[in-house]
């Protein structure tokens, strides 16, 4: 997810260079998306032949139209109701933990680079839990949770299912990852049209949420990141107002993971909901130039994703700050994915199974060696 400010540098002024030069390199390097990839196997090395590849089925709920688009599968467009479908995510033999290998062309490589297969669409819900149920079975107890994943800004169907390919991948999570995918334009110039389009997604989220709810799942976790943390935190107040947050009691932990969300804003979603539920951590750090990038379209306000951390602890949140991360593979808005240490953390909070009662224990509180991050506690 990125920001767009088409040449920022020479529009806005008075500002300081060295954000309005941060800013535009983030634009630049964001610009470039990959093709479009599901459902296109290549005919000369399909995914089937690569054996040493890793494949992840990943499901989806998505709020995006139908498309005839090659490899697209969802388009851009607001679809009126909820869609359901399921892929397999092939993740290369080479792949380097924190990295993403883009295909850059079609049709992928699945023996060097991410290639997405198999995709399914469910004719209802009942369906999809089926087919939801069935890969849960696969695994033993203790893993039978699922990670619910909302991508954020400027992110077709394709890239995000290659991230939540990655994330599965890299972190170790040992569940089902159900990916909602809502109608994000996947250009960087359309910043207002997806922020309009998280908005609408905020009962769709809701709905999704309960589908999955209906699961044979022990436990969910949410993760979202930037402005799919937006549009999560949005969903839950409306939930926690008509008295649906987490009826069923399995939500383990909502973590956000660069939240671009005014923080004005999050102190009114935060005295919303029930404060009895102090498993809401956020990722952030200072280094992120998306989120310097959004601040400036926001009038200055600060987003949550590069708050001061202790402003947010006093709110009740648990902080995780990364600002001192600099082995990421990705740019500094997705560390969360694109540092190796960082992700195989989050994968041991995510699989590791909670003391009977212990409703406080924190998602990142196991770690290999030295991790240069400092996680506070909330309220």
């Amino acid at each position: 997810m990125q920001t767009f400010i088409t040449g920022i540098a020479f529009k806005l002024r008075g500002l300081s260079r060295r954000l309005c030069a941060g800013a535009l390199l983030f634009v630049l390097a964001a610009c470039a998306q990959p093709p479009e990839i599901i459902g296109v196997d290549n005919p000369t090395t399909p995914v089937g032949s690569v054996e040493t590849a890793t494949q992840h089925r990943v499901f989806i709920a998505t709020t995006r139209e139908d498309t005839e688009v090659v490899g697209a599968l969802f388009s851009e467009l607001r679809a009126d109701e909820l869609g359901l479908a399921s892929v397999d995510v092939s993740v290369p033999p080479n792949h380097v933990v924190g990295a993403l290998e883009r295909p850059k062309r079609l049709p992928p490589n699945p023996a060097t680079e991410f290639a997405i297969v198999e995709p399914t669409v469910y004719a209802g819900s009942e369906e999809f839990v089926a087919s939801l149920n069935s890969e849960l079975r696969k695994r033993p107890a203790g893993d039978k949770d699922i990670l619910f994943f909302v991508h954020g800004y400027n992110t077709t169907t394709s890239e995000a299912l290659m991230r939540v390919g990655q994330f599965v991948e890299d972190s170790g999570f040992k569940g089902v990852p159900v990916l909602f995918t809502w109608a994000s334009a996947g250009k960087t110039s359309r910043y207002v049209y997806d922020l309009n389009s998280a908005l609408i997604a905020r009962t769709q989220l809701i709905e999704a949420a309960s589908i999955v709810s209906q699961s044979a799942a022990t436990e969910y976790h949410m993760f979202a990141h930037s402005m799919g943390g937006f549009l999560t935190m949005e969903a839950i107040v409306y939930a926690a107002q008509t008295q649906r947050f987490n009826q069923t009691g399995r939500l383990r932990d909502i973590i956000l993971a660069s939240p671009d969300i005014d923080l004005d804003l999050f102190r009114m979603q935060l005295a919303q909901i029930d404060d009895s539920f102090d498993r809401l951590y956020v990722l952030l750090s200072n280094d992120d130039y998306a989120l310097r990038a959004s601040r400036l379209l926001a009038g200055g306000v600060p987003r949550v994703g590069a708050a001061d951390a202790e402003e947010l602890v006093e709110l009740g949140v648990n902080v995780i700050d990364l600002s001192q991360i600099t082995d990421t593979q990705s740019d500094s808005h997705s560390k969360f994915a694109g540092s190796p240490e960082v992700v195989q953390l989050i994968g041991l909070g995510l699989n590791s199974i909670p003391t009977y009662g212990d409703s406080r224990r924190t998602v990142l509180d196991q770690f290999i060696g030295e991790i240069p991050i400092t996680i506070v506690g909330g309220g």
